[in-house]
């Protein structure tokens, strides 16, 4: 007697195809590149390197510089946003949002697990203090993989960081998966 496999669902539905290529609303973070953050996070890093602090130093990049990543720390909440921790009050909140970013639509599909796949980056320059920093997000890619624990739903956000004359920092490529 053999069992018969039976076909995963197909997730990628019509709706969820249509999302793909979407993109938010610019996010402006809500300060400028300060200093005093430049300093914590380089030292966080472990990273003493006087590009960070010392004009004479940075002087090849026209001055002190954040340290590459920094773009990603800048987008913080705004001082009035609501705390997302408060929306698991609810009872019937699983913790996950799955907008996956701020201004994106929600990936609809009944999985309920969330696994970061990894991130990709194109370093384009260092952000430099009294600048302000932008956030785009758009979806890529979304589709599914079926595996031996059952369909997996891929999705792919590309972050761009830009200063907000549109001059590019970072971009990073993020995948999420739903299972």
């Amino acid at each position: 007697m053999s069992a018969e496999v039976s076909e995963p669902p197909d997730y990628i539905t019509p709706a969820v195809r249509a999302i793909i290529g979407a993109e938010a609303p610019p996010i402006e973070a809500p300060h400028a590149v300060e200093a005093s953050e430049v300093r914590r996070f380089h030292q966080a890093l472990m990273d003493a390197s006087p590009r960070f602090w010392d004009p004479e130093a940075a002087a090849r990049y026209g001055g002190p510089v954040a340290p590459i990543g920094f773009p990603v720390h800048a987008m913080r909440r705004m001082e009035d946003a609501p705390d997302p921790l408060d929306a698991l009050q609810a009872g019937d909140h699983d913790g996950v949002d799955r907008r996956l970013r701020p201004g994106l639509p929600e990936v609809q599909v009944p999985l309920q697990r969330l696994v970061n796949g990894g991130y990709a980056y194109e370093l384009f320059r260092y952000a430099h203090p009294g600048e302000r920093i932008r956030l785009r997000s758009r979806y890529v890619d979304i589709y599914q993989r079926n595996g031996r624990t059952g369909p997996m739903i891929f999705v792919v956000i590309e972050d761009t960081y830009e200063t907000v004359r549109g001059e590019p920092l970072l971009r990073s490529t993020n995948t999420i998966i739903l299972r």
